[in-house]
């Protein structure tokens, strides 16, 4: 037991190093819903919208925002990768077929969902732990009643979360640009229609 501790430790110590070498996301492999390896060096030149999701959570109506996004803009070299997460409440349960069919069903997503991943912790995916390392937590809205109490809830678990850099919650949006840098986190509360005009300006820079 003591050695797979210890192998597991070193595992992640090296997996940790890989993304802190990391410049871009083009370095990172990630797997799609099949289970087949993707690299992200596919999406050099495009503007990239990566987020964390799940199926049963107060954000999920965002699905239909971003799918309307996509149409918006996937003719202006724009791409939007979905991770599902079932981190957070254990609010994306079932398998990946059974995520991508209650999206496609619900809100007629077209954008790509890759497979079910962890974004925190020991087992969080390297990109992650790079775009966590690239975009640290950037604080909810608490103007709006869900700013208000996620700020609360993580608060009673922890009275300095804000200076956590991790994942918070579902819907978590990270904008990367044409060369694969990180240059803006957007927290689940952040107005979607000001994560539409974000998008706008970095498709038209």
């Amino acid at each position: 037991m003591k050695k797979l501790r210890t192998l597991l430790l070193t595992a992640a110590i090296l997996l940790s190093s890989a993304a802190a070498a990391q410049t871009d996301i083009y370095g990172f492999t990630v797997k799609d819903m099949e289970g087949q390896d993707v690299s992200l060096s596919k999406y050099k030149g495009k503007v990239l919208l990566i987020v964390n999701t799940a199926t049963e959570c107060g954000f999920t109506p965002q699905y239909k925002e971003l799918q309307e996004m996509y149409e918006q803009y996937m003719e202006q070299a724009f791409d939007i990768l979905d991770f599902p997460c079932n981190q957070f409440g254990g609010q994306a349960p079932g398998t990946d077929k059974d995520i991508h069919a209650f999206c496609t069903g619900r809100y007629g997503i077209q954008f790509e969902q890759m497979a079910k991943i962890d974004v925190n912790g020991a087992d969080a995916a390297p990109l992650y732990q790079y775009l966590i390392k690239s975009a640290p937590f950037s604080g909810f809205d608490t103007s709006t009643r869900m700013g208000k109490l996620l700020h609360l809830m993580m608060k009673k678990k922890d009275a300095d979360y804000e200076k956590n850099p991790d994942i918070k919650w579902n819907f978590t949006k990270f904008l990367v640009d044409k060369e694969g840098h990180v240059v803006k986190r957007f927290e689940p509360t952040v107005d979607m229609a000001e994560v539409n005009e974000e998008v706008r300006l970095l498709i038209e820079q």
